[in-house]
């Protein structure tokens, strides 16, 4: 038997722990790389035809708020309730749109794992 804990899985040849290791540091260059991206994407979302706006950086971060000129006064608790409301239902707008594009340019590196290790 020998004392090589890696003969178990391939033996001679089976088993190329330099090819894993530069697979591997790709698959982290990769994802780097994406998150790079996403962390200069600005993703808007908007409710009550525009009234309210958001807008996140592709990793969820809120950069801005919009509010349309004459939508609000602000004069009214239950309109300033409101307007909160439309600020939380317009992030949600914006984060769902973040998630789906997260997903699509980090889907086949965030949870993929290494090919062949099961």
């Amino acid at each position: 038997m020998s004392d090589n804990p890696f003969d178990a899985l391939g033996g001679a040849g089976g088993f190329d722990m330099n090819a894993l290791l530069a697979q591997a540091q790709q698959m982290q260059e990769q994802l780097q790389s994406a998150q790079g991206r996403l962390q200069e994407l600005r993703i808007d979302g908007t409710v009550a035809g525009g009234a309210v706006g958001v807008t996140l950086s592709g990793t969820g971060d809120l950069v801005s708020v919009t509010i349309r000129a004459g939508e609000f006064d602000g004069g009214e608790p239950d309109e300033l309730e409101d307007l909160g409301d439309l600020i939380v239902a317009a992030f949600r707008d914006a984060k769902a749109k973040v998630d789906a594009t997260a997903a699509e340019l980090l889907g086949p590196l965030a949870g993929g794992g290494l090919p062949g290790l099961g």
